[in-house]
């Protein structure tokens, strides 16, 4: 799972990509102008950026020139649009894109540039790799077992304490992932491991919700019978 910023000022783009990407069990983070992206590349620093080069306000090539002179272009950034030169391309590579999608954006096409893409992210680290290092270094794999390795039974309210200060020693995505995990594993105990009512609780449709179970390596082997 990784954390990817869209950068487009057309709502459809954004919104499409988000569902793509968010079935794919992506983090992924919508800014429709240069302003919102900068604020969501600051705050968030995701793994990967989709950016569009014609924007109202500042345009792609100008926003990836800026990341790239102010030493922030510290992620892979993959250039989008429906109506760029070949020598718009290339300067946009020479600046420091990693790729160039051509709108209309074709699934493949997309799924492809952003796996590739996020090999060459120094943050990301793929699902796989995480869960292998946390079974050799014995780590943590829930936040409640962090907590009950590390201090006396406690009160709700200290239980969730803990929690905060074990999310607040990790990286965003580390964190996020171990909690999600936590949360689903939770939600599959109390409810029997029922996805329908998991998916209904939640919000989430069902094939999304497989999706992200598996991504999170919780086995729903057990449920594959229920209508």
């Amino acid at each position: 799972m990784a954390s990817i910023l869209v950068v487009d000022d057309e709502m459809g783009i954004r919104e499409l990509l988000n569902e793509i990407l968010t079935d794919e069990g992506h983090t992924v983070y919508a800014a429709e102008s240069a302003v919102q992206a900068r604020t969501i590349r600051e705050q968030m620093r995701p793994d990967l950026v989709l950016l569009d080069i014609w924007m109202p306000d500042t345009d792609g090539i100008t926003l990836l020139k800026e990341w790239s002179n102010t030493g922030q272009l510290t992620m892979p950034v993959v250039m989008m649009s429906g109506h760029a030169t070949i020598d718009t391309a290339v300067e946009a590579t020479r600046i420091g894109a990693l790729n160039f999608l051509e709108k209309p954006i074709a699934l493949q096409k997309l799924l492809k540039t952003v796996s590739k893409a996020l090999e060459s992210s120094p943050k990301y680290v793929e699902p796989e790799q995480v869960r292998t290092v946390q079974s050799i270094t014995n780590s943590v794999v829930t936040p409640k077992q962090v907590v009950a390795e590390s201090v006396a039974p406690a009160t709700e309210g200290e239980y969730i304490s803990g929690i905060a200060k074990t999310y607040f020693d990790l990286p965003l995505r580390e964190a996020r992932d171990l909690f999600e995990k936590a949360y689903f594993e939770h939600q599959m105990q109390i409810m029997g491991g029922s996805m329908t009512k998991i998916s209904e609780y939640t919000g989430l449709e069902r094939t999304h919700l497989y999706r992200k179970l598996k991504a999170l390596g919780i086995d729903t082997s057990r449920n594959k019978g229920e209508s």
